[in-house]
């Protein structure tokens, strides 16, 4: 390719994101004033939409699966491509959902009368416009068009290029939808070009994009917090544990071990490390191996538990305990009791979600007071962590920081907040 065409190409690349950004922040100013009736009408009629037009996103998507077989691109990476009847009506339950909850715009908190007679709270607000970068996961297109456009924020979506016919097919229907409700239809937009740059250049928007939220692997997250000029809101790992205390009721404790590992894989939720008292490790680890080896989950252990089982379980080396491995694979390790779980989880964790299983009350809460973690559940699994399933409607990502949201980020998440003073004539002396 010449120097002349790239250019060219580099130009255009530079006209498109402009023009995007431009048309974002013009909604962004429409989007802020949104009746809540309106919005929840273009949400309603998206989901229409998508049921109608369920088995051409399933052709389009069968493009991507078999584009990326090709590839030989990696089984987690092609589970969270994949979309079936399942996946879509997941897809319309969320927006119908998100379209119950109530509207965040324009609500004012902690009104309080201060001795000079004003009155203070606070008003949340939506934050303007809001760039997704996320690669395979289809969903995610419909997740961030419905928390964006619910919390009255224009959102701009560079979904990757494994996921570009799923995508674009689910980006038409979210046209239909604001179009069908008078909505601007620029509320919405989908980045319609696979080329890497494009996310180059989104993260030098700083005056079209308020914030960036990132979904994907490592590198890609590494890479978007290393360039980015906009406030970015992320998780880097999920290196999510669950440990079963001394006072774990067995069975409950190896419900919940199979459901973290077992569900999925290739979800950031998933459990990668198992920690278990030493006074029930004898008793219970059997059945936990037993129980993995029958899903195919190969098995990592510290000394002590390739003692108990040195067959299945082989010997863990230090990497493990700060591995994702978004694959079956798990690691185990035997501690002494619940002082040294918190201590390895907060040491090797990635403040994910971490659960504890026992039926001891105050176990439980010293594991919530000090395990530091966007997620700490007792007796539930791992696999919970998930907007939908706390009631958000749906997440646009989770985010281990600890400024602004933390944890699942649903409507809350993406708003802020302003000062509001009320007076009748009051003067400052």
């Amino acid at each position: 390719m010449s120097a002349a065409l790239k250019d060219n190409q580099a130009a255009d690349l530079s006209r498109y994101m402009s023009a995007l950004g431009q048309a974002a922040r013009t909604a962004a100013a429409e989007l802020a004033y949104a009746e809540p009736q309106q919005k929840n009408q273009a949400l309603l009629a998206i989901a229409e939409a998508l049921d109608q037009r369920r088995e051409f996103i399933l052709q389009e998507n069968a493009r991507d699966l078999d584009a990326a077989a090709k590839e030989g691109l990696a089984k987690a990476m092609i589970d969270r491509l994949e979309l079936d009847h399942g996946r879509v009506d997941a897809m319309i339950a969320g927006l119908q959902q998100v379209a119950a909850l109530a509207d965040p715009v324009g609500e004012i908190s902690e009104l309080s009368y201060r001795p000079s007679g004003i009155q203070v709270g606070k008003m949340r607000v939506p934050l303007g416009v809001i760039g997704i970068i996320y690669e395979s996961r289809p969903n995610v297109t419909i997740d961030a068009a419905a928390l964006c456009l619910k919390s009255g924020n224009a959102s701009i979506l560079r979904g990757g290029k494994e996921a570009l016919h799923s995508n674009q097919a689910i980006y038409s229907c979210i046209q239909q939808g604001l179009q069908q409700a008078g909505v601007i239809d620029t509320a919405v937009q989908v980045i319609n070009t696979t080329d890497r740059e494009a996310v180059g250049q989104m993260l030098q928007m700083q005056d079209s994009i308020d914030v960036i939220i990132p979904r994907g692997g490592k590198a890609l997250i590494e890479r978007i917090s290393g360039e980015s000029r906009i406030p970015v809101i992320k998780h880097l790992d999920g290196i999510c544990h669950v440990y079963i205390d001394a006072a774990a009721d067995p069975q409950k404790a190896l419900d919940i071990a199979i459901n973290s590992k077992t569900r999925r894989y290739g979800v950031c939720n998933a459990m990668e490390t198992l920690l278990l008292s030493s006074a029930i490790a004898a008793e219970l680890l059997p059945r936990i191996v037993a129980a993995m080896v029958t899903h195919g989950v190969e098995l990592r252990g510290c000394e002590r538990s390739c003692q108990i089982d040195s067959e299945q379980i082989r010997p863990a080396i230090d990497s493990d305990w700060y591995t994702e491995y978004l694959a079956p694979i798990l690691s185990i390790r035997i501690v002494d009791g619940l002082q040294q779980a918190i201590e390895h989880i907060n040491h090797y964790g990635s403040k994910h979600t971490d659960a504890i299983v026992t039926e001891n009350l105050s176990h439980a809460r010293e594991f919530l007071r000090r395990v530091d973690s966007s997620s700490v559940i007792v007796n539930a699994s791992t696999g919970f962590a998930d907007g939908f399933e706390y009631g958000l409607g749906a997440e646009i990502g989770i985010s281990t920081d600890k400024l602004h949201a933390r944890g699942p980020v649903g409507l809350q998440g993406l708003t802020s907040q302003k000062y509001v003073v009320f007076g009748d004539g009051n003067l400052r002396s």
